[in-house]
């Protein structure tokens, strides 16, 4: 009989009852030592599958700039289709930080760098 596929939430499950028997102590040593390395093992793929499915939320969420773009969460409300700006009028509003302006940068009267 083939092993069923892992998904997160069956790992996650086996993680859980893993830190129950080493919580609870009744184990002996290599029995402990055998359940912490299966439950690194667990714990470093639900690390991975975490990793993964934020990045794939990333992608989706990126406007046409590239930049993530987030919204609070509301369960009363659905979500709103983000509203793009024009590349060129975007990078136009963006003002510098504060790392990024030389020391020795001007400003004109309404206090914009001139360069």
């Amino acid at each position: 009989m083939a092993k069923a596929k892992p998904t997160f939430e069956k790992d996650l499950e086996q993680l859980e009852q893993i830190v129950e028997a080493l919580e609870e102590g009744g184990l002996s040593l290599d029995d402990s030592l055998k359940q912490f390395e299966e439950g690194i093992k667990l714990a470093r793929r639900c690390e991975k599958a975490l990793g993964e499915a934020e990045k794939k939320i990333e992608v989706l969420t990126q406007n046409e700039d590239g930049e993530v773009e987030t919204e609070p969460f509301d369960e009363d409300d659905p979500p709103e289709t983000p509203k793009r700006k024009p590349k060129a009028k975007a990078k136009a509003e963006r003002k510098p930080s504060s790392d990024e302006i030389p020391p020795d940068a001007e400003e004109d009267e309404d206090g914009e760098l001139l360069f």
